[in-house]
C-alpha cells in the first residue's frame, strides 16, 4: 500500500472501532433469547468482531494479489443415481401435500400441534437455506410447483409433438422485482400479520403461491419464471451458490471453491434490492424484538390509530413501516459503501460498481439468517420428530414418535451465542473476500483495488456491529 494509505486506513478504522464500541454498548447487560449473562461482555464481542474483519482485510490486501474466485473450478466427486432428482421431486410433492392437508384438516386452535406451521416457519424458511449452503441447490428438485410445471410442460410437448413450453415472453423490465415481492410478502406474513399462526391461512396462502408459480412457469417457461419471479427459488438458489457442492449438467456431484459460485450471478433489475430485502427482513425480525422498537412502536401505532384505523390494523401498519424502513436502511448502507468505492476512482459509474459488488452481500444475507434463527432451528426443528407422527394434532401416533420431547439442553445459551457470532463474522469475512477479489478484476493496480475496499470494509464492520447489537438486544 502507498504511504498515505495506512494513514487513511487508520483514520477509517478508528471511526469503525468507535462505532463497534458504541452500537452494542447499550445492550451489554442483556442476552439473547432470554439469556441473563454472557461469558464475555457484548462490547468485547463487538470489538473482537471488528478486529477480525480488519485483520482479514489486511491479510487479503497483502496476500491476495490476484483474483481467485472469478472462475468456477469444479472437481468431479461422484456420479449421482439417475433416479435421485425424481425421488426428490416426489418427496417435495408429498411434503407439500402434507402441509396443505394438515393446514386445512388439522388442529386450528393449537398451531404448535399442527405440522404445517412448524414446517413452513422452521423447516422451509430456516432449514432449507442452511441445507442449500451445505448441499447445493436441492430446492431445484424439491420445489413442488417446479415439479408440477415440468411434468405439465413435458405432457404438453408430447401431445404437440415438440415445441417450446413458453407461451409468452417474460417482461425483462420486471427483473427480480416479483421475487422480491414474494420474499417481502412472506416476511410480512411472518413478522407483521397478526393471524400468522393460523394453519388454514398458511395452507391457503401456500396453495395460492403454488398456483401463481405454476401458471407463471407454464406461461413464461419453467426456468425463466423460476429464475426471476419465484422468490423462494431465487433465494435458495442464491444461497446455494455459496456451497462447495454443485450438481453438474451430467448429473454428477462436483466440488468447487466455496464462494466461487456466487461470483457469476446474473445481475438483473432488482437484484440488489432482492439481496438487501433478504438482509432487511431478518434485520427487522431482530429489531422488532428489541427494546427500542417496543418502546417506540406504541407511538407509531397510535399515530395510525389516529387516522381512523382499528387497533389491529394500526399495529400491522406500524410493523409494515418498520419492515420497509429496515430494507431501505440496508440498501442505503450498501449504497454508501458504493459511493465510497467510487470516490477512489471515477473510472466506473455507480451503477457498474453496484452490479459488480452486489454479490458480496450474499454471504451476509446467509450470516444474518443463521445467526438470527439458529436457536429456532436447533430447538423448534426437533418438533418435526413428533409432528410427523401426529401432523393433524389429533392424537395419532403414525411412526411411534408422538411422545418425543424437545431437548432444550442440547446446547447452552453461551454456545448459541458463540455460533451466532461466528456466523456473523464468517459471513462478513466472506463478503470482504468476494469484494476484494472483484476489485482485483476491476482495478489493474492492486494498491488501487485495496484503496477501493476501505469503504466496503466500513460496510462490513457496520453490518457486523449492527448484527451483534440486534442479537444482544432481543428480549430487552
Amino acid at each position: 500500500m502507498s504511504a498515505r494509505a495506512p494513514r487513511r486506513l487508520g483514520t477509517l478504522l478508528g471511526g469503525l472501532g468507535l462505532a463497534a464500541f458504541v452500537l452494542p454498548a447499550s445492550a451489554d447487560a442483556h442476552g439473547i433469547v432470554g439469556k441473563a449473562d454472557l461469558p464475555i461482555p457484548v462490547w468485547l464481542f463487538s470489538w473482537t468482531a471488528a478486529i477480525v474483519l480488519v485483520v482479514s482485510f489486511v491479510a487479503l490486501s497483502t496476500l491476495w494479489r490476484t483474483p481467485q474466485l472469478q472462475q468456477v473450478r469444479a472437481r468431479r466427486l461422484i456420479a449421482l443415481p439417475g433416479f435421485l432428482p425424481a425421488l426428490a421431486s416426489a418427496f417435495g410433492l408429498a411434503v407439500f401435500a402434507l402441509v396443505l392437508y394438515s393446514g386445512f384438516a388439522g388442529a386450528q386452535e393449537a398451531p404448535q400441534a399442527n405440522f404445517s406451521v412448524t414446517f413452513i416457519y422452521v423447516v422451509f424458511w430456516v432449514g432449507l437455506p442452511v441445507a442449500s449452503v451445505l448441499f447445493g441447490d436441492i430446492f431445484r428438485a424439491l420445489s413442488p410447483w417446479r415439479t408440477c410445471a415440468r411434468v405439465i410442460c413435458w405432457v404438453g410437448r408430447r401431445a404437440r409433438g415438440g415445441g417450446s413450453g413458453a407461451l409468452v415472453r417474460y417482461p425483462e423490465r420486471l427483473g427480480l422485482w416479483p421475487a422480491s415481492a414474494g420474499i417481502v410478502g412472506f416476511a410480512w406474513l411472518e413478522l407483521v400479520y397478526l393471524d400468522r399462526d393460523n394453519p388454514s391461512t398458511l395452507a391457503a396462502l401456500s396453495l395460492g403461491y403454488f398456483l401463481v408459480m405454476l401458471v407463471g412457469m407454464l406461461l413464461c417457461g419453467v426456468e425463466t419464471w423460476g429464475e426471476r419471479a419465484d422468490g423462494f427459488g431465487v433465494y435458495l438458489n442464491l444461497l446455494s451458490r455459496l456451497s462447495a457442492l454443485v450438481r453438474g449438467d451430467d448429473g454428477a456431484l462436483y466440488v468447487r471453491r466455496p464462494l466461487s459460485g456466487v461470483t457469476d450471478i446474473a445481475i438483473r433489475r432488482g437484484t440488489v434490492v432482492f439481496i438487501c430485502t433478504l438482509i432487511g427482513t431478518t434485520t427487522f425480525d431482530g429489531f422488532s424484538n428489541g427494546g427500542i422498537w417496543r418502546n417506540n412502536e406504541p407511538t407509531i401505532q397510535s399515530w395510525f390509530a389516529g387516522l381512523g384505523f382499528s387497533a389491529n390494523v394500526a399495529q400491522e401498519l406500524a410493523y409494515s413501516l418498520g419492515l420497509v424502513l429496515s430494507i431501505v436502511l440496508i440498501f442505503a448502507v450498501f449504497r454508501v459503501g458504493i459511493l465510497g468505492v467510487r470516490s477512489v476512482s471515477d473510472r466506473y459509474t455507480e451503477a457498474t460498481l453496484t452490479s459488480n459488488f452486489a454479490h458480496s452481500l450474499v454471504p451476509i444475507a446467509f450470516a444474518y439468517v443463521l445467526a438470527h434463527y439458529f436457536s429456532l432451528l436447533l430447538w423448534q426443528g426437533q418438533a418435526v420428530a413428533y409432528l410427523i407422527s401426529d401432523p393433524l394434532g389429533n392424537g395419532s401416533n403414525i411412526f411411534g414418535t408422538s411422545g418425543y420431547q424437545i431437548d432444550y439442553h442440547v446446547i447452552s445459551y453461551a454456545g448459541i451465542w458463540y455460533v451466532q457470532v461466528a456466523a456473523l463474522i464468517a459471513g462478513h469475512v466472506g463478503g470482504l473476500a468476494l469484494a476484494h477479489d472483484r476489485a482485483l478484476v476491476l482495478y489493474e493496480d492492486p494498491e488501487e483495488a485495496v484503496r477501493s475496499q476501505y469503504w466496503m470494509l466500513a460496510v462490513m464492520v457496520a453490518f457486523t456491529s449492527f448484527g451483534l447489537w440486534l442479537l444482544s438486544s432481543v428480549g430487552t
